[in-house]
């Protein structure tokens, strides 16, 4: 079954009338062959609706079931008479596809904006990656019961919406989930989501090169296709919905006896009770699995192509080590230094806790090359025995697994492919984006650059070394602003320099693989993203006016409030929330009264200490090379660091 989806007025009086008038019309249009007339019918049309229409804002309505033609041809009409002769009711519509960290973002961005959007979530509820179920579900996201977040809850909020500040510093899916649905209900985004609607396909209208306009086409929970016009596309789906898994690259997975699945299919351990398990893969959930299933089963195996680096959730100074280390001090110096230089000191500090190589972990790649594993107790289970770390499988012998050592493991009941996600949008036309030349083909990892209109935008396809959700909020606000006509893009000659710049860098210095979504580094690319909002924050300028403020901004943790101290979209709170972030950081950890701490000068020492660091190296690169630091500072932008 298919029908029309369109917007109309809202309100009682005038909803009603406008559907009575807009359903007699078409049927005169239908039966009108001459072209007069129909000019006349739309004006007749237009001016009842904003005649009786109350209320400015639109809402979802469903019309009787039609044909292709006749969906086609109502929507059309729907927009042409208001355009025409209804523009103070015209409001640029957005279509929202899916309604996790992303798409919630998407929407509150549309709406400030003054954007109208409609988001369409294909399950019941909102959270995307972060709702957990028993069992997963196709072309939906998918995570284990035990999953907690990799980075602190102060650099992964959004820039507006702080966490409590008793909530945990690292976070059970759980809490995030209650986290996005106050969020949600806060700023009241729920009732601009479809829940139970799967889009289906996005298309081009035949006039894209003058309008910029989408065909949407959905499909409900009871199968009735609808069909809708919109001024612009977020994607907001993510890249941890459809499993890699390279089976071709192990031979004899087809005759293996024991049971194989992908890291998707996991979500506890008592099922694994005493068996004997591989688990390939190195990031983030292999080690997750790995430490979760060493507690319960026989033994664990765990097999890795090119080992990884491993750093801890927490840091030297027991604060989270985001927090500790994703500062703009410390960005600007890994700027200012030698690429080489900063790998050798980062693995240098890494090796301190563990001995890579020792625990048989230690990597082919720079630790810069590519964002390392985060795991507090795999060395441990490691040391323990619990877990023995493998080299890549060569081959599957009927119950037994061959290693490219020569290695064999008999008596293996279960394969667990911890292989990571490919990237695809089953309602986009390939062309449009093909998965393999990803980055090749988007402006900053958001707009791909071929289209004529910027009307089509991809959210939180970039992975970053630090939180995904203010990388989705900023791309979100640029991405509003860039289809509400509020800033354009540079020309298309400028976008393709760019992703050009930016694939030679990634070539030279990342290790992904061409299936993986690229990398960038996390401050960097923020800041990438907020010159063009014209939301950096400029720290000289901050010293003139706040010298408390500068020093916070400069010296602590880089989160997302920064990118609301100014410009579009300023937040009054963004200063107090920079001023508290630490006593946030510390509240979930004073639980117990506890005499003072003799060494509660040292972080006062440490940040003078990073201060006097910073000045040294400064000025010796100046003395060195006196046009780099102008050089820099010019690329950086005027008055901003």
């Amino acid at each position: 079954m298919k029908s029309s989806m369109r917007a109309s007025p809202g309100g009682d009086g005038g909803g009603g009338f406008f559907r009575m008038a807009s359903n007699f019309a078409t049927i005169l249009f239908s039966a009108t062959p001459s072209i007069v007339p129909r000019v006349h019918l739309v004006m007749a049309q237009s001016f009842l609706i904003g005649l009786f229409s109350r209320c400015a804002s639109f809402q979802l309505r469903l019309l009787p079931q039609e044909t292709s033609v006749q969906s086609t041809r109502r929507a059309t009409m729907d927009w042409v008479f208001r355009a025409a002769v209804c523009p103070a009711l015209m409001k640029r519509r957005v279509a929202v596809i899916g309604a996790g960290v992303a798409g919630l973002t998407a929407i509150k961005c549309c709406l400030e904006e003054g954007l109208q959007p409609v988001c369409f979530e294909q399950n019941d509820e909102i959270g995307g990656l972060w709702r957990f179920k028993e069992e997963p579900q196709d072309g939906q996201a998918s995570i284990y019961h035990s999953l907690t977040t990799n980075t602190s809850k102060e650099m992964m909020c959004y820039s507006d919406f702080p966490f409590p500040a008793h909530v945990p510093n690292y976070l059970h899916h759980s809490k995030v989930l209650e986290y996005l649905h106050s969020y949600a209900r806060h700023f009241d985004l729920l009732r601009h989501i479809c829940f139970k609607t799967l889009v289906r396909s996005v298309k081009k209208r035949p006039d894209f090169a003058r309008s910029g306009q989408w065909e949407v086409v959905t499909v409900n929970s009871e199968g009735l296709e609808e069909s809708a016009i919109f001024d612009g596309v977020l994607v907001c789906t993510g890249h941890h919905t459809y499993p890699h898994l390279p089976l071709q690259d192990f031979p004899g997975i087809e005759t293996f006896e024991g049971q194989h699945l992908h890291s998707r299919n996991y979500k506890r351990p008592e099922r694994f009770q005493g068996k004997r398990v591989v688990v390939i893969g190195m990031r983030n959930s292999a080690g997750d699995i790995a430490v979760e299933l060493s507690r319960v089963t026989e033994q664990v195996f765990l097999s890795t192509r090119g080992g990884c680096w491993l750093i801890s959730r927490i840091a030297s100074s027991g604060f989270p080590t985001d927090v500790s280390y994703n500062t703009r001090l410390v960005n600007l110096l890994l700027t200012l230094l030698p690429f080489t230089l900063v790998n050798w000191l980062v693995e240098r500090q890494l090796q301190q806790r563990v001995q890579h190589h020792l625990y048989s972990i230690q990597p082919r790649h720079r630790v810069l090359s590519r964002i390392p594993t985060l795991n507090d107790e795999l060395p441990s289970r490691i040391i323990c025995g619990a877990v023995v770390v493998k080299p890549n499988v060569k081959e599957l012998r009927g119950s037994s697994v061959v290693f490219e050592d020569g290695t064999v493991e008999d008596r293996i009941d279960v394969v667990i492919f911890a292989t990571g996600y490919q990237v695809s949008f089953p309602f986009l036309d390939p062309s449009l984006l093909p998965v393999s030349k990803i980055r090749e083909c988007l402006y900053k990892h958001v707009f791909p650059a071929a289209l004529k209109r910027p009307t089509l935008t991809f959210i939180g396809l970039v992975g970053t070394r630090g939180s995904l959700l203010p990388v989705c909020e900023l791309q979100s606000r640029w991405s509003a602003r860039v289809i509400a006509g509020s800033q354009t893009l540079p020309p298309a000659k400028v976008l393709n320099e760019d992703i050009e710049k930016k694939s030679k860098v990634s070539k030279l210095r990342l290790a992904a693989s061409q299936w993986e979504t690229p990398e960038e580094d996390f401050i960097s690319y923020m800041d990438e993203l907020a010159v063009q909002i014209g939301v950096r924050p400029s720290v000289p300028w901050l010293f003139l006016r706040d010298p408390r403020l500068a020093k916070a901004v400069l010296l602590g943790p880089c989160t997302p409030y920064q990118y609301r101290l100014s410009g579009p979209g300023k937040w009054a709170g963004a200063r107090g929330a920079i001023l508290s972030q630490w006593a946030r950081v510390m509240e979930p950890l004073r639980t117990r009264r506890c005499c003072d701490d003799p060494h509660s000068s040292g972080l006062l020492f440490g940040l003078t200490a990073a201060t006097v660091l910073c000045v040294t190296v400064t000025c010796y690169v100046q003395w060195q090379h006196p046009a780099l630091l102008p050089r820099l500072l010019k690329m950086a932008g005027p008055l901003a660091l």
